[in-house]
Parts: C-alpha cells; sequence; structure tokens
C-alpha cells in the first residue's frame, strides 16, 4: 500500500456536499452549510492491491453506497474548511485502517525443551494424583 499515492489520489478524486449540521453554533448553524459529506470513487483510489481493494469492500460495505463510492460525513467543527480536511482525513485513516491483510500465520513444530518441559509437568501432575489416591 502507497500511502502518499493513496492520500493524493483521495484529494484529486473527491466529491463534496455540503449541508447544515446539528449541534452546537448558535445562529451559524442556522445560516452556514457546515457538515460535510466526502465521496470518492472506488476505481480512483490508487496505491492500493486487489486483495486490499476486495478487503476493503468487505469491511467497509456500509461505506459504500451504490454508484461504488466510499462516503463519509464531518459535521465536528464550525468551519466547512476543517470539516472538510477532517473528511479527507478520517476516510483516508479508514481506508488504511481497514486494507491492512494480517498475513497467515506460519505453521511451525514445538521444540525439543518445549515437548519435554510438557512431558515433565503431565509426569509430575500425574505423580500427584497418584498420591492423592487412596491404597487398597
Amino acid at each position: 500500500m502507497n500511502k502518499h499515492l493513496l492520500k493524493t489520489s483521495i484529494e484529486n478524486s473527491a466529491r463534496f456536499l455540503f449541508s447544515r449540521s446539528s449541534g452546537p453554533g448558535g445562529q451559524n448553524v442556522n445560516k452556514v452549510n457546515t457538515k460535510v459529506h466526502i465521496f470518492v470513487p472506488i476505481e480512483a483510489v490508487l496505491g492500493l492491491t486487489k486483495p486490499e481493494i476486495q478487503q476493503l469492500r468487505i469491511k467497509l460495505k456500509k461505506n459504500i453506497n451504490s454508484d461504488n463510492e466510499f462516503f463519509t460525513y464531518v459535521q465536528e467543527e464550525r468551519s466547512q474548511e476543517k470539516n472538510r480536511a477532517i473528511a479527507i482525513r478520517t476516510l483516508e485513516e479508514k481506508i488504511i485502517q481497514n486494507a491492512y491483510i494480517k498475513p497467515k500465520r506460519k505453521r511451525t513444530k514445538p521444540s525439543k525443551k518445549a515437548k519435554e518441559r510438557r512431558l515433565q509437568n503431565k509426569k509430575r501432575h500425574s505423580n500427584l494424583k497418584k498420591l492423592r489416591q487412596e491404597k487398597l
């Protein structure tokens, strides 16, 4: 994954919609469209491999609309520009976080020392149980 290429592709292909946000802001809330909706087409996101894109489609299916775009919205700040920057950063972080494919664990055999330790513990436990038994 190329994070720099990912960031520039999101910034270049993002489509924004603005609407009135809820929450604090006084009269400003009633007059200014500060809530930012960001839409980025999946095909426009560069820097990801095919398996990473498939993983994103599974993990972020709630953030993909019918037009095959990643989307999210932000209404944290009172200014449109701050919300716009936060929206880009948020979408980028979601993509980076969910595109990571965990490598499969390589199976290994237990070492000779580990086998010996396990057998010693079994022997010790069995001896303990023998001591507790009634002798007839």
